[in-house]
């Protein structure tokens, strides 16, 4: 199982990126997917997530950012608007993935993709 998180860049504030984290690989479903940042010098936070059960957001993005899906969630989207300095960071993306239907759901991790806010 691979993900592949897309998408980062260098923006200005309150400007606009969007990210992608595709899963591929030997999936059978996928319960949950969410992103997380990392800024320099600090440890990882969680940004949004999505389930079957809706989506959820970290305080600090709540009305800028979107995470969205398709069905599968084999492609999750977070749409990032009014972006802010302190919004810079490393984002990467976490799945929770059942490889096989007897199998138990495993955490999976996309190496990151780097949003750069300039002031």
């Amino acid at each position: 199982v691979q993900l592949q998180a897309s998408g980062g860049g260098l923006v200005q504030v309150g400007g606009s990126l969007r990210l992608s984290c595709a899963a591929s690989g030997s999936i059978f479903s996928i319960s949950a997917v969410a992103w997380y940042r990392q800024a320099p010098g600090k440890q990882r936070e969680f940004v949004a997530r999505i389930s079957d059960s809706g989506t959820n957001y970290a305080d600090s993005v709540k009305g800028r950012f979107t995470i969205s899906s398709n069905n599968a969630k084999t492609t999750v989207f977070l749409q990032m608007n009014s972006l802010k300095p302190e919004d810079t960071a490393v984002y990467y993306c976490n799945a929770n993935i059942r490889r096989t239907f007897y199998g138990s759901f495993d955490d999976y991790w996309g190496q990151g993709t780097l949003v750069t806010v300039s002031s």
